[in-house]
Protein backbone atom coordinates (compact mmCIF):
# COMPACT_ATOMS: atom_id res chain seq x y z
CA UNK A 1 0.00 0.00 0.00
CA UNK A 2 1.36 3.43 -0.92
CA UNK A 3 1.97 5.86 1.94
CA UNK A 4 -0.57 8.45 0.64
CA UNK A 5 -3.26 5.78 0.54
CA UNK A 6 -2.63 4.79 4.17
CA UNK A 7 -2.53 8.41 5.26
CA UNK A 8 -5.89 8.97 3.59
CA UNK A 9 -7.39 6.00 5.42
CA UNK A 10 -6.01 7.28 8.73
CA UNK A 11 -7.52 10.69 8.03
CA UNK A 12 -10.86 9.05 7.25
CA UNK A 13 -10.79 7.26 10.59
CA UNK A 14 -9.99 10.51 12.38
CA UNK A 15 -12.78 12.39 10.60
CA UNK A 16 -15.30 9.72 11.54
CA UNK A 17 -14.20 9.75 15.16
CA UNK A 18 -14.17 13.55 15.44
CA UNK A 19 -17.61 13.79 13.83
CA UNK A 20 -18.91 11.43 16.52
CA UNK A 21 -17.50 13.64 19.29
CA UNK A 22 -19.36 16.74 18.07
CA UNK A 23 -22.72 15.72 19.57
CA UNK A 24 -20.98 14.68 22.81
CA UNK A 25 -19.56 18.19 23.22
CA UNK A 26 -22.80 19.85 22.07
CA UNK A 27 -24.73 17.94 24.75
CA UNK A 28 -22.57 19.65 27.39
CA UNK A 29 -22.76 23.23 26.08
CA UNK A 30 -22.98 25.00 22.72
CA UNK A 31 -19.86 27.02 23.59
CA UNK A 32 -17.83 23.83 23.15
CA UNK A 33 -18.30 24.01 19.39
CA UNK A 34 -15.14 26.15 19.38
CA UNK A 35 -13.27 23.34 21.10
CA UNK A 36 -14.38 20.72 18.61
CA UNK A 37 -13.62 22.99 15.68
CA UNK A 38 -10.16 23.88 16.94
CA UNK A 39 -9.22 20.25 17.55
CA UNK A 40 -10.56 19.12 14.17
CA UNK A 41 -8.57 21.83 12.41
CA UNK A 42 -5.43 20.98 14.35
CA UNK A 43 -5.71 17.26 13.67
CA UNK A 44 -6.79 17.33 10.04
CA UNK A 45 -4.92 20.30 8.56
CA UNK A 46 -1.45 18.84 8.79
CA UNK A 47 0.73 16.08 10.16
CA UNK A 48 2.63 13.24 8.57
CA UNK A 49 0.79 10.41 10.44
CA UNK A 50 4.12 8.70 11.13
CA UNK A 51 3.10 7.07 14.39
CA UNK A 52 -0.13 5.57 13.05
CA UNK A 53 1.77 4.33 9.99
CA UNK A 54 4.40 2.56 12.07
CA UNK A 55 1.71 1.03 14.27
CA UNK A 56 -0.18 -0.19 11.20
CA UNK A 57 2.88 -1.71 9.56
CA UNK A 58 4.06 -3.12 12.87
CA UNK A 59 0.81 -5.07 13.01
CA UNK A 60 0.97 -6.12 9.39
CA UNK A 61 4.55 -7.28 9.89
CA UNK A 62 3.27 -9.44 12.73
CA UNK A 63 0.71 -11.09 10.49
CA UNK A 64 -2.36 -8.96 11.26
CA UNK A 65 -4.72 -8.62 8.28
CA UNK A 66 -5.56 -5.26 6.80
CA UNK A 67 -8.84 -3.70 7.83
CA UNK A 68 -10.59 -0.52 8.88
CA UNK A 69 -10.44 -1.61 12.52
CA UNK A 70 -6.66 -1.83 12.43
CA UNK A 71 -6.41 1.58 10.75
CA UNK A 72 -8.65 3.09 13.44
CA UNK A 73 -6.52 1.58 16.19
CA UNK A 74 -3.39 3.03 14.59
CA UNK A 75 -5.10 6.41 14.09
CA UNK A 76 -5.55 6.69 17.87
CA UNK A 77 -1.84 7.54 18.09
CA UNK A 78 -2.45 10.75 16.16
CA UNK A 79 -4.60 11.93 19.07
CA UNK A 80 -1.77 11.20 21.48
CA UNK A 81 0.52 13.14 19.16
CA UNK A 82 -1.90 16.08 19.17
CA UNK A 83 -1.88 16.07 22.97
CA UNK A 84 1.92 16.09 23.04
CA UNK A 85 2.21 18.88 20.46
CA UNK A 86 -0.39 21.14 22.07
CA UNK A 87 1.20 20.80 25.49
CA UNK A 88 4.72 21.12 24.07
CA UNK A 89 3.79 24.40 22.40
CA UNK A 90 2.51 25.71 25.74
CA UNK A 91 5.69 24.72 27.55
CA UNK A 92 7.88 26.17 24.79
CA UNK A 93 5.80 29.32 24.26
CA UNK A 94 5.71 28.58 20.52
CA UNK A 95 3.71 30.94 18.36
CA UNK A 96 2.95 28.59 15.47
CA UNK A 97 2.47 24.93 14.65
CA UNK A 98 2.15 23.58 11.12
CA UNK A 99 2.11 27.11 9.79
CA UNK A 100 -0.88 28.16 11.91
CA UNK A 101 -1.18 29.78 15.35
CA UNK A 102 -0.46 27.29 18.10
CA UNK A 103 -3.45 26.25 20.20
CA UNK A 104 -2.76 28.57 23.13
CA UNK A 105 -2.20 31.49 20.76
CA UNK A 106 -5.43 30.69 18.93
CA UNK A 107 -7.51 30.79 22.12
CA UNK A 108 -5.70 33.88 23.41
CA UNK A 109 -6.64 35.60 20.13
CA UNK A 110 -10.25 34.49 20.55
CA UNK A 111 -10.26 36.03 24.04
CA UNK A 112 -8.96 39.34 22.66
CA UNK A 113 -11.34 39.36 19.69
CA UNK A 114 -14.35 38.92 21.97
CA UNK A 115 -13.13 41.44 24.58
CA UNK A 116 -13.52 38.97 27.42
CA UNK A 117 -12.39 39.75 30.94
CA UNK A 118 -9.02 38.71 32.31
CA UNK A 119 -5.67 37.88 30.76
CA UNK A 120 -5.92 36.55 27.19
CA UNK A 121 -2.62 34.68 27.41
CA UNK A 122 -3.59 32.96 30.67
CA UNK A 123 -6.89 31.93 29.10
CA UNK A 124 -5.13 30.61 26.01
CA UNK A 125 -2.68 28.58 28.08
CA UNK A 126 -5.42 27.07 30.23
CA UNK A 127 -7.57 26.26 27.21
CA UNK A 128 -4.66 24.57 25.43
CA UNK A 129 -3.87 22.42 28.47
CA UNK A 130 -7.49 21.26 28.56
CA UNK A 131 -7.63 20.60 24.81
CA UNK A 132 -4.43 18.59 25.00
CA UNK A 133 -5.98 16.55 27.81
CA UNK A 134 -9.06 16.06 25.66
CA UNK A 135 -6.91 14.60 22.88
CA UNK A 136 -5.29 12.22 25.36
CA UNK A 137 -8.72 11.00 26.47
CA UNK A 138 -9.96 10.71 22.91
CA UNK A 139 -6.92 8.65 21.95
CA UNK A 140 -7.95 6.08 24.54
CA UNK A 141 -11.51 6.20 23.30
CA UNK A 142 -10.61 5.63 19.66
CA UNK A 143 -8.37 2.69 20.54
CA UNK A 144 -11.05 1.13 22.75
CA UNK A 145 -13.78 1.53 20.11
CA UNK A 146 -11.74 0.66 17.02
CA UNK A 147 -13.57 -2.65 16.60
CA UNK A 148 -10.65 -5.04 17.08
CA UNK A 149 -11.24 -8.08 19.30
CA UNK A 150 -10.83 -7.54 23.02
CA UNK A 151 -7.88 -9.97 23.33
CA UNK A 152 -5.90 -7.84 20.87
CA UNK A 153 -6.74 -4.68 22.78
CA UNK A 154 -5.72 -6.29 26.08
CA UNK A 155 -2.31 -7.04 24.58
CA UNK A 156 -1.99 -3.50 23.22
CA UNK A 157 -3.02 -1.47 26.28
CA UNK A 158 0.15 -2.06 28.34
CA UNK A 159 2.26 -0.93 25.37
CA UNK A 160 0.03 2.09 24.91
CA UNK A 161 0.33 2.94 28.60
CA UNK A 162 4.11 2.56 28.54
CA UNK A 163 4.40 4.77 25.47
CA UNK A 164 2.38 7.55 27.11
CA UNK A 165 4.34 7.27 30.35
CA UNK A 166 7.65 7.49 28.51
CA UNK A 167 6.72 10.55 26.47
CA UNK A 168 5.45 12.43 29.55
CA UNK A 169 8.57 11.42 31.47
CA UNK A 170 10.69 12.62 28.56
CA UNK A 171 8.90 15.96 28.58
CA UNK A 172 9.67 16.35 32.27
CA UNK A 173 13.32 15.43 31.76
CA UNK A 174 13.42 18.10 29.04
CA UNK A 175 12.20 20.71 31.54
CA UNK A 176 14.57 19.47 34.22
CA UNK A 177 17.55 19.40 31.90
CA UNK A 178 17.03 23.04 31.03
CA UNK A 179 17.25 24.15 34.65
CA UNK A 180 19.84 21.89 36.21
CA UNK A 181 21.09 19.04 34.05
CA UNK A 182 19.30 16.17 35.74
CA UNK A 183 22.10 13.60 35.95
CA UNK A 184 25.40 15.00 37.19
CA UNK A 185 27.07 11.66 36.48
CA UNK A 186 26.48 11.96 32.73
CA UNK A 187 27.87 14.35 30.15
CA UNK A 188 25.74 17.01 28.40
CA UNK A 189 25.47 15.08 25.12
CA UNK A 190 24.48 11.89 26.95
CA UNK A 191 21.84 13.72 28.98
CA UNK A 192 20.47 15.43 25.88
CA UNK A 193 20.28 12.08 24.09
CA UNK A 194 18.32 10.63 26.99
CA UNK A 195 15.76 13.42 26.67
CA UNK A 196 15.56 12.90 22.90
CA UNK A 197 15.17 9.14 23.35
CA UNK A 198 12.22 9.31 25.73
CA UNK A 199 10.54 12.52 24.61
CA UNK A 200 10.52 11.62 20.95
CA UNK A 201 12.58 8.72 19.60
CA UNK A 202 10.91 5.77 21.34
CA UNK A 203 7.44 7.25 20.97
CA UNK A 204 7.82 8.11 17.30
CA UNK A 205 8.84 4.72 15.87
CA UNK A 206 9.76 1.99 18.35
CA UNK A 207 6.65 2.01 20.54
CA UNK A 208 4.19 2.40 17.65
CA UNK A 209 5.82 -0.67 16.08
CA UNK A 210 5.47 -2.46 19.42
CA UNK A 211 1.80 -1.46 19.62
CA UNK A 212 1.19 -2.95 16.20
CA UNK A 213 3.08 -6.09 17.19
CA UNK A 214 0.92 -6.42 20.30
CA UNK A 215 -2.27 -6.06 18.27
CA UNK A 216 -1.02 -8.86 16.03
CA UNK A 217 0.13 -11.07 18.89
CA UNK A 218 3.64 -11.12 17.39
CA UNK A 219 6.49 -13.21 18.78
CA UNK A 220 9.08 -11.60 21.12
CA UNK A 221 11.76 -11.98 18.45
CA UNK A 222 9.84 -9.65 16.14
CA UNK A 223 9.33 -7.13 18.95
CA UNK A 224 13.09 -7.18 19.57
CA UNK A 225 13.78 -6.69 15.87
CA UNK A 226 11.41 -3.74 15.83
CA UNK A 227 13.43 -2.16 18.67
CA UNK A 228 16.70 -2.68 16.83
CA UNK A 229 15.22 -0.90 13.83
CA UNK A 230 12.95 1.65 15.46
CA UNK A 231 14.99 3.16 18.27
CA UNK A 232 18.02 4.33 16.27
CA UNK A 233 15.75 5.54 13.48
CA UNK A 234 13.68 7.48 16.01
CA UNK A 235 16.82 9.02 17.45
CA UNK A 236 17.94 10.05 13.98
CA UNK A 237 14.49 11.57 13.37
CA UNK A 238 14.80 13.69 16.54
CA UNK A 239 18.37 14.76 15.79
CA UNK A 240 17.29 15.97 12.35
CA UNK A 241 14.35 17.76 13.97
CA UNK A 242 16.82 19.55 16.26
CA UNK A 243 18.77 20.73 13.21
CA UNK A 244 15.59 21.87 11.44
CA UNK A 245 14.52 23.67 14.61
CA UNK A 246 17.55 25.91 14.31
CA UNK A 247 18.34 26.07 10.59
CA UNK A 248 15.05 25.04 8.96
CA UNK A 249 12.84 27.24 6.83
CA UNK A 250 9.60 28.01 8.75
CA UNK A 251 7.73 28.05 5.42
CA UNK A 252 8.60 24.37 5.04
CA UNK A 253 8.66 23.14 8.65
CA UNK A 254 5.53 25.02 9.78
CA UNK A 255 7.18 26.17 13.02
CA UNK A 256 9.47 29.04 13.95
CA UNK A 257 13.21 28.68 13.49
CA UNK A 258 15.36 29.23 16.56
CA UNK A 259 12.78 28.42 19.25
CA UNK A 260 15.09 25.84 20.82
CA UNK A 261 17.78 28.50 21.18
CA UNK A 262 15.43 31.16 22.51
CA UNK A 263 14.06 28.70 25.06
CA UNK A 264 17.48 27.61 26.25
CA UNK A 265 16.82 24.00 25.30
CA UNK A 266 19.78 21.68 25.85
CA UNK A 267 19.33 19.73 22.66
CA UNK A 268 21.94 17.31 21.38
CA UNK A 269 22.86 19.92 18.77
CA UNK A 270 23.60 22.54 21.43
CA UNK A 271 25.33 20.04 23.72
CA UNK A 272 27.55 18.82 20.88
CA UNK A 273 28.38 22.41 19.88
CA UNK A 274 29.41 23.26 23.44
CA UNK A 275 31.39 20.04 23.64
CA UNK A 276 33.70 21.11 20.80
CA UNK A 277 33.68 24.86 21.44
CA UNK A 278 36.65 26.73 22.83
CA UNK A 279 36.08 28.29 26.28
CA UNK A 280 35.60 31.70 24.68
CA UNK A 281 33.10 30.37 22.14
CA UNK A 282 31.20 28.46 24.83
CA UNK A 283 31.01 31.63 26.91
CA UNK A 284 29.43 33.53 24.03
CA UNK A 285 26.88 30.76 23.45
CA UNK A 286 25.92 30.61 27.11
CA UNK A 287 25.51 34.38 27.34
CA UNK A 288 23.01 34.25 24.47
CA UNK A 289 21.31 31.12 25.74
CA UNK A 290 20.13 31.55 29.31
CA UNK A 291 17.04 30.91 31.41
CA UNK A 292 15.47 33.41 33.80
CA UNK A 293 14.18 30.87 36.31
CA UNK A 294 10.42 30.56 35.66
CA UNK A 295 8.76 27.38 34.44
CA UNK A 296 5.50 29.02 33.42
CA UNK A 297 6.08 28.98 29.69
CA UNK A 298 8.65 29.42 27.01
CA UNK A 299 8.09 33.20 26.94
CA UNK A 300 10.04 33.33 30.21
CA UNK A 301 13.21 32.18 28.50
CA UNK A 302 15.62 35.04 27.95
CA UNK A 303 18.11 35.59 25.16
CA UNK A 304 19.58 38.98 24.26
CA UNK A 305 18.49 38.67 20.64
CA UNK A 306 15.65 37.22 18.66
CA UNK A 307 16.42 34.54 16.08
CA UNK A 308 17.41 37.10 13.45
CA UNK A 309 20.00 38.48 15.84
CA UNK A 310 21.28 35.00 16.64
CA UNK A 311 21.51 34.25 12.95
CA UNK A 312 23.52 37.43 12.31
CA UNK A 313 25.83 36.47 15.17
CA UNK A 314 26.20 32.88 13.98
CA UNK A 315 27.13 33.91 10.45
CA UNK A 316 29.95 36.03 11.87
CA UNK A 317 31.15 33.25 14.17
CA UNK A 318 34.69 33.15 12.67
CA UNK A 319 35.39 36.50 14.38
CA UNK A 320 34.96 34.89 17.81
CA UNK A 321 38.15 34.41 19.85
Amino acid sequence: MAAPALKGRIDTALVGFLDAQGPVLAAVAPELAAVGGALSTFLLDGGKRLRPAFAYWGARGGGHPDGAQLVAAAASLELLQACALIHDDVMDGSDTRRGQPSMHRRFAAMHRDRSWQGDPDAFGTAAAVLLGDMCLIWGDRLLDTCGLPEPALRRARPVHDLMRTEVMAGQYLDLLEQVEGSDPGAGPVERAMRVARYKSAKYTIERPLHLGAALAGAAPALVSAYSSYGLPLGEAFQLRDDVLGVFGDPAETGKPAGDDLREGKRTVLVAAALDVATPAQASVVRRRWTWTGSTTCGRCWSTPARWTGWRRWSTSAPTLP
